[in-house]
């Protein structure tokens, strides 16, 4: 009997934004931060996986990082664009 395969299909989008919001320590807030740079260090792109899709986004070299800071004081963002 011959093993079940699985097909890997690939698609190219120019733009697809995904937003996700979590509320979490800021101890644990440092792990997906550091799983991002460790990506973009060891191989220039990131990978996401949501609904069981693996999305990889190319990163490219030089990037422009914005950091916006909220009003208040207490709440930022950081934004990598290539």
């Amino acid at each position: 009997m011959a093993a079940p395969h699985s097909q890997r299909q690939e698609m190219t989008v120019d733009l697809l934004e995904i937003e996700e919001k979590h509320e979490m320590r800021r101890e644990e807030a440092t792990k997906p931060l550091h799983r991002i740079a460790d990506a973009l260090v060891r191989q220039h792109d990131v990978e996401f996986v949501r609904e069981e899709l693996k999305f990889t986004v190319d990163v490219p070299d030089p990037v422009e990082v914005e950091l916006e800071l909220g009003d208040d004081g207490t709440s930022f963002e950081i934004e990598i664009n290539g």
